[in-house]
């Protein structure tokens, strides 16, 4: 059974950091992309950015890049978000999913092509 667990999240100041961790289990991590995601409230789910299982080549939404890097450890079956200088629209559940296919050749970034939901982690601003 495919498990996707997140952690890391909190209040964090404007300019602020974290690092968000999503711990897989049940599958062979490094055949699966893997995407975060988040949903404000309010708001639709929105993709923020992937990591490929090839490579290690990631692709980030035009909001979060040059802040947020995602970098994967296939050693540990896990997938992390570093989050720098947060913002306040940053705010928002954030979740972890991974490609519904294995090896696929384009990562995708649609909620729909992804699966195995983690719970989602809480990030804060604490203004």
């Amino acid at each position: 059974q495919v498990r996707l667990v997140e952690s890391g999240g909190g209040l964090v100041q404007a300019g602020g950091s974290l690092r968000l961790s999503c711990a897989a289990s049940g599958l062979i991590f490094n055949t699966y992309s893997m995407g975060w995601f988040r949903q404000a409230p309010g708001k639709e789910r929105e993709w923020v950015g992937s990591a490929s299982w090839y490579h290690y080549n990631t692709y980030y939404a035009d909001s979060v890049k040059g802040r947020f890097t995602i970098f994967r450890e296939n050693a540990k079956d896990t997938v992390y978000l570093q989050m720098n200088s947060l913002k306040p629209n940053d705010t928002a559940v954030y979740y972890c999913a991974k490609d519904r296919s294995p090896l696929r050749p384009l990562v995708p970034t649609e909620p729909h092509r992804h699966d195995n939901w983690g719970q989602g982690t809480q990030v804060t601003d604490a203004a």
